[in-house]
């Protein structure tokens, strides 16, 4: 079957009905929900029943930028800078060195057990490097895994951070390959130039997006994430188009923004908490829908040789080396090393070679395939098994909440307090997103001349204003009477 205008929205609208109603059930079975949306792409492709002949890497790469955006972002949106400030400097080792670590490792092994020439390795190697950001995200929180010492912090900020990294290694060792007669010296300046650019970019760009942000006044609350994917999208095109990385840039500008008061920020993060599913459902299937088995079955033994030194060695090598200098017990580093998931990022890496016309291109694309997939089948389906063997996992009932946790929660404080706004406080005539208001606690109604209001950022309070606040922790109330009182002083 082939795709049509005619016909694209309905076949696509029923592959995204039964991807959601399968993964519905998927993990009463044990098989993690972006596997099963993978497996539906490959039954409705060309090899499957489904007979939807789809092979165009460049349309299945754009596909793949684009919802890596979504899922970048949304998990930049999500990071919660107090709890990723004390393993920031783990987080950052993991990230860089971890994913060069493992890059040389693997693909010295590569170039060792196949015909592959070193560069050739080296970028198999580079692609499948780093953890994928949407296969621990959806996993880990869909497992709903509560984990000791900042673990769970450090995992998400790795595989929302180690992306460039595979990128730029990616692209290096691609033109080596495509230009044989330049040496491993003439990418160090690219390689530079894409994580400087990328890193000031995305500081520039954050602080600019939330200006605008909260200074434009929308005449509609649904304006706003609509806004934000403007903005999202410029900072990815505007960087990547100076040189800079773009994968890094969304990153540091969606962290910086999700720790920032926003106006309607609430908003913002339901609706990109759902696009990023969508974008996870899209891509997968669209990667299914790549693939073709047939061709796949003479690199299968291959590909479960790299896949499982990727795992068993490799992976381990770049965690405990990049950690050597970091005070942490033994077993929270084999913890991360297990939790070293390859997803859907280093397949959209592998359409790479494929565009370039490179001579392995094939076989990487298929090697890379099946280490994707039963990285996500062997990890992905023990993350709670080993979590309990390696004793880092708590009780559910002892997990804690995130202020992102609490800002999506439907009911999400446990405690609440009415406030009067005095004529000598602070907040008087200031905008809610003004005040730097606790990120634990949220105005959940003002009564303003006995009606009752519906606040937001952009709400300007008045002296009369009573105000219902609900908090969770302790001292989350005085710190938001000294807020409305005296400010940030």
């Amino acid at each position: 079957m082939n795709l049509t205008i005619e016909n694209i929205l309905l076949i696509g609208s029923i592959l995204l009905l039964i991807s959601i109603v399968a993964g519905k059930t998927s993990y009463k079975f044990g098989v993690p929900t972006l596997l099963l949306f993978l497996a539906i792409g490959m039954l409705a492709g060309s090899d499957g029943i489904g007979g939807i002949l789809f092979d165009d890497p460049s349309l299945a790469q754009f596909i793949g930028i684009v919802s890596l955006n979504f899922i970048l972002f949304s998990g930049g949106l999500d990071t919660n800078w107090a709890t990723v400030k004390p393993i920031l400097r783990e987080g950052v080792a993991l990230s860089t060195m971890g994913v060069l670590l493992t890059a040389v490792s693997l693909g010295t092994f590569v170039w060792y057990v196949t015909d592959f020439t070193i560069y050739e390795s080296m970028l198999l190697g580079s692609i499948v490097s780093s953890t994928d950001a949407a296969a621990v995200f959806s996993i880990l929180r869909s497992k709903n895994l509560a984990l000791k010492s900042n673990l769970r912090p450090t995992l998400e900020l790795e595989s929302g951070s180690n992306d460039p990294m595979a990128y730029v290694l990616t692209l290096a060792f691609l033109t080596l390959v495509v230009n044989q007669d330049q040496g491993l010296a003439s990418v160090i300046p690219m390689f530079l130039l894409q994580m400087a650019l990328g890193g000031v970019g995305g500081f520039a760009f954050g602080h600019l997006s939330k200006q605008i942000i909260n200074r434009i006044k929308l005449d509609f609350e649904g304006l706003y994430p609509v806004l934000v994917i403007a903005l999202m999208f410029i900072t990815f095109s505007a960087t990547d188009a100076v040189g800079g990385n773009g994968f890094l840039a969304i990153y540091i500008c969606a962290v910086y923004l999700g720790n920032q008061d926003l106006i309607h920020k609430r908003t913002i993060l339901k609706m990109f908490d759902g696009l990023a599913w969508l974008m996870q459902i899209v891509l997968f299937l669209t990667l299914g829908l790549l693939v073709f088995p047939s061709q796949m079955m003479p690199y299968a033994g291959i590909g479960m040789l790299v896949s499982l030194f990727l795992i068993v060695v490799a992976r381990p090598v770049g965690v405990l080396v990049s950690l050597i200098f970091f005070k942490m017990e033994m077993r929270r580093r084999w913890y991360i090393s297990w939790v070293g998931l390859r997803g859907a990022v280093p397949i959209v890496f592998a359409t790479y070679p494929l565009l370039a016309g490179i001579d392995k291109a094939t076989a990487i694309f298929n090697i890379v395939f099946f280490i994707s997939v039963s990285s996500v089948l062997i990890q992905g389906t023990t993350l709670s098994l080993f979590a309990k063997w390696l004793k880092v996992a708590l009780p559910e009932q002892a997990k804690k909440l995130n202020a992102t946790d609490l800002l999506l929660a439907d009911n999400p404080k446990a405690e609440m307090e009415e406030f009067t706004i005095t004529p000598d406080c602070y907040a008087v005539d200031k905008e809610i997103v003004q005040l730097g208001f606790p990120k634990n606690a949220i105005i959940a109604m003002i009564k303003r001349e006995g009606n009752y209001l519906l606040p937001n950022g952009s709400t300007k309070l008045e002296t009369g204003d009573s105000l219902i606040v609900l908090a969770d922790g302790p001292g989350v109330l005085d710190a938001v009477a000294k807020t409305l009182k005296g400010g940030n002083a």
